[in-house]
């Protein structure tokens, strides 16, 4: 089982909510207390539901299950990226394109799209045209990457998503949610947790909280693997 310490929960800042005038009501009990108009989680209940959480993985890969990291943050692009492909998983962090999940069959065809413009690139086929349609293939190609590189081997919907700031990914949610797909998240103070199947109390501003938790993810795909 992955572990993780209180110490290392409090040194990462996985404790420090919002301004408690931002709160949800709905986060009560995971609240510890309030310092200076800021809530503050408990630790303790976010050690557990961790735990919890490599449980719930654990029990998923038995079952084959595939996971999707989702997180558009800007500064954590590369962390989602790395964090993901660590733990051999799927990723979107540069931007949720409404219809992802719930429109499957027209992502798809774009990822097709990536695929032959990628093959293209490597054949050198752009060479061959005039600079212009060169110019449009390789712009159509970049940003195609920038959005789909992450999931362009995905050949299905992902069995379990893992979001990181309720908030921003609201998009991403509802999709998730109208297709039943169960999701993992991190459930600040300003959170509703009752969107989230396998919630986790926690900072989900701060990079140091946010690198801790998704680095326990990771080794707990990894070593229940």
């Amino acid at each position: 089982m992955v572990d993780i310490t209180l110490n290392q929960l409090l040194e990462a800042g996985v404790h420090l909510g919002h301004k408690s005038y931002r709160w949800n009501p709905k986060m009560l009990p995971y609240i510890y207390t309030e310092i200076n108009n800021v809530h503050i989680l408990d630790l303790v209940q976010s050690a557990r539901l961790l735990k919890e959480t490599d449980n719930y993985i654990k029990l998923a890969l038995k079952k084959n299950k595939t996971f999707l990291f989702v997180a558009t943050k800007p500064q954590i692009t590369s962390l989602i990226a790395s964090e993901a492909k660590r733990c051999n998983s799927h990723y979107v962090n540069e931007r949720w394109l409404g219809g992802m999940l719930t429109n499957w069959i027209t992502l798809k065809s774009r990822i097709e799209r990536l695929k032959s413009l990628e093959k293209q690139e490597k054949d050198h086929v752009f060479d061959l045209l005039p600079k212009k349609a060169a110019a449009s293939r390789i712009k159509e190609l970049k940003k195609l990457r920038k959005y789909l590189d992450g999931i362009k081997d995905m050949t299905k919907l992902p069995d379990i998503v893992i979001i990181i700031d309720q908030k921003r990914e609201i998009t991403a949610i509802r999709e998730c949610r109208k297709l039943r797909i169960p999701i993992i998240s991190i459930v600040d103070t300003n959170c509703d947790p009752d969107l989230i199947d396998v919630p986790i109390p926690g900072n989900d501003d701060g990079v140091g909280s946010i690198k801790l938790i998704l680095k326990f993810l990771a080794d707990s795909i990894i070593n229940n693997k």
